[in-house]
C-alpha cells in the first residue's frame, strides 16, 4: 500500500492514515514559511517508516511549493539532519 502523505490546510497539519490509524506533522504557515511544531505517528504505527514517510512526503510538498522550513519539532529536525538532501529547504532562521 502506497504512502500518500496529504496537507490537511484545516487542521494545519499534513497526515498519512493507514489502517484506520492517521500519523499527522501539524504546522504554522506565514507568508512563504511553514514552521513543523510536532509529530504524531500512533503506537499501533510505530516502527514500520510511517513517519519517515510522512515527514518526507511534508517536505516534498513543500518545496514543490517554493516554500521554506522551520524544524521546531525534533522528529523534523532529526530527519532533516540524517537527510541533507532536504537541508537546502531550511530557512535561515531555522534554528530552534
Amino acid at each position: 500500500m502506497p504512502h500518500e502523505v496529504t496537507d490537511n490546510a484545516a487542521r494545519h497539519r499534513y497526515e498519512l492514515s493507514r489502517d484506520g490509524a492517521i500519523a499527522h506533522a501539524d504546522y504554522r504557515r506565514q507568508g512563504d514559511t511553514i514552521t513543523f511544531v510536532h509529530t504524531e505517528v500512533p503506537e499501533a504505527m510505530a516502527g514500520k517508516g510511517v513517519g519517515s514517510a510522512l515527514v518526507r512526503g511534508a517536505l516534498d510538498d513543500a518545496r514543490a511549493k517554493g516554500l521554506r522550513v522551520v524544524a521546531r519539532c525534533p522528529f523534523v529536525a532529526a530527519w532533516i539532519e540524517r537527510h541533507p538532501e532536504y537541508r537546502d529547504l531550511l530557512a535561515a532562521t531555522g534554528q530552534g
